[in-house]
This record gives C-alpha cells, structure tokens and sequence, in this order.
C-alpha cells in the first residue's frame, strides 16, 4: 500500500524520514530555527528504543557522533549555523577517520550569533570542509520539504558507501515550513549489514580488533592516507553530481541558485516567460561536489548567468570557476535573514536584459 501524503513541517519531516533510514543514535543541542527536530527525535527515538541525548553542548554532540558512528551505528547531529561552527572539529575528526555521519544545518543568518531568520551563509563552511585540514563533506541542498526528506533517507547510505559525513544544507525556512510529503519505507536497523571497519572485534565476521582513530604522527602514512582520500573523492565526483534545469535550453539568461533561493527564482522564471523573456534555472542538488562541467557547458553556449542567493555572495565563486570566464555571472543577494522576492529576482533579470 502506498504511503500517504502527510502534511509536516521540514524539520520535522527530516527527523521522521532519519527515523525510517534506521538511525540508531541521535545526539542534539537546542538551537532556533532546528528545534522541532531535535524535540521530534527525542519523542520517537526514544519510543523504538534508539538513543537519544540532548548533550550539554554542540562540542559534546558532535563527538557523541564520533563514538556511536566507530561502532557502526547510523548516527546523526543537527544544529543552526553558529552550532555547525562549534561541530566543526568533530566534522574533521569523522572525516580523518573516514566515519560515516549525517549532519542537517538549518542555516540561520550571521556572522555571530546573527539572527534567528533563515540564510544561505553557511555556503562557504559547507563546501570547504569548515574545519581544519585537507577533506571534504557530501552537501546535499533540498529546495523543500520533500526533498528534504528524500535526502535525508538517501544521505545515511551515501555516509556508509563513501565512508564520510553527509551534511544536509537546509535553512530555516525549509525547517520551519509545512509541505505535503510522501515519506520513505522504513528501515529496521537490526537488518543493516555489520561494518567490517567498526571498532572493536568481531568473533561472528572473524576480524580481530580494530581501532578507530583520526590521528597519524608519521608524516609520510598521513600523506599517503589524504591521498587514498582524496582518490575517493575523486570518484564521488564522477558519481554524485546532481542537478536541476528547468528552460535552459533558449534561455539568454541562467538564474543559479539552490534551495530557497531557486523555489524564489523558479517564481521569478515564471514571470519572465510570460513576458516573453528567455530565463532559465539552473538548481545544484549536490553543493558539493559541486555541478562544474555541466555549468561550463551551459557557459560555451553563450548564456549569461544571475547567481541568487540569501547571502552577500558565496555560492557565486563556484559559479565563476564553473564558467571559467566564458560568460558574464551576475549577482542578487538578500542577507540578514531577508529573502529576496520572485518579484525582485525577475526585476534584476530585467534590468540585465536591457528591457
């Protein structure tokens, strides 16, 4: 029998669609505008017999993750912006001993403590790492509820295939906004496979002990393991891009934006068409790794391209890289948890016409 369509909040739609991809522990710290998820785990983790802590600190939760992803466990953090900050070290220990995570940003606006209205700020610490050394994270970028979901479901598999965290870049809109969704099949956890990689022994898989430890004092081994990683990486890449277009093919101009910003531009496209202007969208899925041929392509074809985003401009460097000086890329951008109107994205449009 089909799932029914459920109305739920995005933060809450994350927490159920977490529950159904067999997430064993949750580790959490309060923080506007994620709170409904943190209280949503709390209800029915506890209530199928899963852990869940609220821990004193954003610093404490993420190494909680550490512990319960060693062990093989699904586990998940999630916060708002200056939150994924404090996480930050923890983040890079997972990723130097290749620990499997997921990690949702409700992003909010900054710098600082900021506000408590949603932003796309945190562009930069997603896609660079955020903390200290040479790694990465999968970013996937929902533009609503259910895809936030989806995601959500998918990014504990992606976690486990690539051996990384996931981190899911939503922001508080998406978090706090209610939509229609069709929530996945639940999975029992007991039925995942065992991890040969976890810490500790296993007499039934005939491995000995191991030892889960992101920290190597011999400098050519730490090289050779960043550039094992980086192998990795490099598959991802080939593998994961993701990406959305919507009348690109005769567009003039290319609205880029991910998230709230693209549900805005789509808007905005759809004005513009029907005054007669060619625009077209183009959506990235995954922030990282982020979609660069493809864009390149869309470059050599002559068409001009309007990054819009809920920040001073960070996705847009991205973009500029993409095109590699093939095309002009243009801005609009709203900051300090304002978000920009279809109205004003199809204005900006506009005046770069020359209309």
């Amino acid at each position: 029998m089909a799932e029914e369509i459920r109305l739920m909040k995005g933060n809450e739609a994350i927490g159920e669609a977490a529950v159904r991809a067999g997430c064993r522990a949750y580790f959490g710290y309060p923080i506007t505008p994620q709170n409904e998820l943190t209280a949503y785990m709390a209800r029915h983790m506890l209530a199928r017999g899963r852990t869940f802590i609220q821990a004193e600190s954003e610093v404490a939760a993420i190494n909680m993750v550490y512990g319960a992803a060693s062990t093989g466990a699904r586990a998940m953090t999630s916060s708002s912006s200056p939150g994924v900050s404090l996480k930050q070290e923890g983040i890079s220990y997972l990723c130097g001993a290749d620990l499997p995570a997921v990690v949702i940003n409700v992003a909010r606006a900054g710098p600082g403590l900021g506000g408590i209205s949603p932003a796309q700020g945190d562009y930069f610490q997603a896609t660079r790492g955020g903390g200290h050394g040479d790694y990465y994270t999968i970013v996937l970028a929902p533009k609503g509820v259910q895809e936030a979901a989806d995601l959500t479901y998918e990014a504990f598999g992606l976690a486990e295939k690539w051996r990384m965290p996931v981190l899911i870049l939503a922001d508080g809109l998406i978090g706090q906004m209610m939509e229609g969704v069709v929530l996945p099949e639940p999975i029992d956890p007991v039925n995942l496979q065992r991890k040969s990689w976890a810490v500790g022994h296993s007499v039934e898989m005939a491995r000995p002990y191991n030892h889960i430890s992101s920290i190597n004092l011999i400098p050519d081994e730490l090289e050779a393991m960043n550039r094992k990683r980086f192998e990795r990486y490099a598959q991802i890449k080939k593998e994961l891009i993701r990406y959305e277009e919507i009348e690109v093919e005769d567009a003039d101009i290319v609205f880029v934006a991910y998230g709230t910003s693209a549900r805005v531009s789509h808007g905005a496209l759809q004005i513009a068409r029907a005054k007669g202007m060619k625009v077209g969208l183009f959506r990235p899925i995954t922030l990282w790794p982020f979609p660069y041929e493809q864009l390149y392509r869309l470059a050599e074809r002559g068409k001009r391209f309007l990054c819009v985003e809920m920040s001073m401009g960070q996705m847009i460097e991205d973009v500029r890289l993409a095109v590699s000086g093939k095309a002009p890329v243009y801005f609009y951008g709203r900051c300090g948890g304002n978000i920009p109107s279809q109205e004003e994205v199809f204005a900006e449009a506009l005046r770069l016409s020359g209309k």
